[in-house]
């Protein structure tokens, strides 16, 4: 996606992460609607005071109905958040409740209360990691067999023993419940982490708009705006001199900046759009409106580069050609724009100064945004003196950009 659409998306997006579901709470896993799970274990339990007896106070019917509230509480403790429950304990309750359930088959005389072995047991599938259900369910089916197969207790004749072997069956479906719940959350997580992976990017590309635009901002305002007031700080000097000639001609030149400045603008407005320029053509009339006719030699076959890469070299010679008239005011300037097999290449040189340099020091900042611009084009900058030619004792800056 491009700059300006990433920081248009980044600016709406909050500083936080992905946005939890309304309700506290685990998502719900698909096929396992905890309101439906709850509806049966209702069902379960009030099947089980409606048809189990003997009911009572006393000898079998009391223990029936400590057996039968201990299984109601083992089964309805499954709806517990899993946090609420150690994990130490995850595995005596459910042992518990087990036991509890090959009781009451064998002590009650009649009802649904084997159901609370199936139950449990398939729970125990979700709950626990297959190394420790399927050896629960194994001893759920042992008990519940040996109960009914030995005649453990008047509860023998409700179901034939080999049914009492099939209780510990339904872990198979809750060990496949459990994978299908650890593949949803694998995929929520996933997805989780790609949004915040997405917003992450989205950060980078605002912050690297930022910079391009304080790049752009700078070579723009700062240059202009310095050299337009060391004009008219001559100007205003030379005032109190009387050299009323020398006042225009200040004035003037201040002028021209003001032109060469909106020119600029133009450069930045279009850069920041992403708008192609011609990049031989402007990059000759950037050299002529600072006052360098005929500086521009072209080697190589021209072609049409892309528009970053204009960009970023007509960037580069502007800040060239503002650093040479300020250190070397009335040296010659000459530019080459060379364009190769794999790279292009632009050499900004001047010449030693002719005319007294100003004291006034830069911003520090050109030579920073020139190397940052071919770092992001992945190419190399050298800036350095010319100690040979007719040039010795002027500057060089030579820029080399794939493509």
């Amino acid at each position: 996606m491009g700059y300006g659409r990433a920081v248009t998306e980044a600016q709406h997006l909050p500083d936080h992460g992905p946005t939890p579901h309304p309700g506290a709470g685990p998502r719900p896993i698909p096929g396992q609607d905890p309101q439906f799970q709850r509806a049966l274990t209702v069902f379960v339990i009030v099947a089980a005071f409606w048809t189990v007896r003997p009911l009572g106070l006393r000898g079998q019917g009391l223990v029936v109905t400590v057996l039968l509230l201990v299984n109601s509480v083992a089964l309805a403790a499954r709806h517990l958040p899993e946090d609420w429950i150690p994990p130490r304990l995850v595995l005596v309750w459910l042992t518990l409740g087990i036991v509890a359930a090959a009781a009451l088959i064998g002590v009650s005389d009649t009802g649904s209360g084997y159901l609370f072995a199936y139950f449990l047991v398939g729970h125990i599938g979700v709950r626990l990691e297959p190394r420790q259900s399927l050896p629960l369910a194994a001893l759920c089916s042992l008990l519940c067999g040996a109960v009914l197969y030995f005649r453990l207790g008047p509860g023998h004749n409700l179901l034939p023993w080999a049914l009492g072997l099939t209780t510990g069956g339904p872990v198979l479906v809750g060990i496949l419940n459990r994978s299908r719940r650890q593949a949803f959350v694998a995929a929520i997580s996933a997805a989780e982490s790609a949004e915040r992976a997405a917003r992450a990017e989205a950060r980078t590309a605002v912050l690297t708009e930022r910079s391009r635009i304080a790049r752009d901002v700078h070579d723009v305002l700062a240059h202009s705006l310095a050299g337009i007031n060391m004009q008219l700080e001559l100007a205003d000097a030379l005032i109190d001199t009387g050299d009323l000639d020398r006042v225009r001609e200040a004035n003037q030149k201040a002028h021209s900046m003001v032109k060469e400045s909106l020119k600029q603008a133009q450069w930045t407005v279009h850069a920041l759009r992403e708008d192609a320029l011609p990049l031989v053509e402007t990059l000759t009339a950037m050299l002529e409106t600072s006052g360098h006719r005929d500086a521009l030699t072209v080697a190589g076959t021209v072609r049409e580069v892309p528009s970053r890469m204009t960009q970023n070299l007509l960037r580069i010679a502007q800040e060239s050609l503002t650093n040479a008239a300020r250190h070397a005011p009335g040296g010659e300037v000459r530019v080459e724009l060379t364009f190769g097999a794999a790279s292009t290449t632009l050499i900004v040189r001047n010449g030693p100064a002719t005319r007294t340099v100003s004291t006034g020091a830069g911003s520090g900042m050109g030579l920073i945004g020139m190397r940052e611009r071919v770092a992001l084009m992945e190419g190399t900058i050298t800036a350095s003196p010319v100690t040979e030619g007719p040039d010795a004792g002027g500057w060089q800056v030579e820029a080399v950009i794939p493509g």
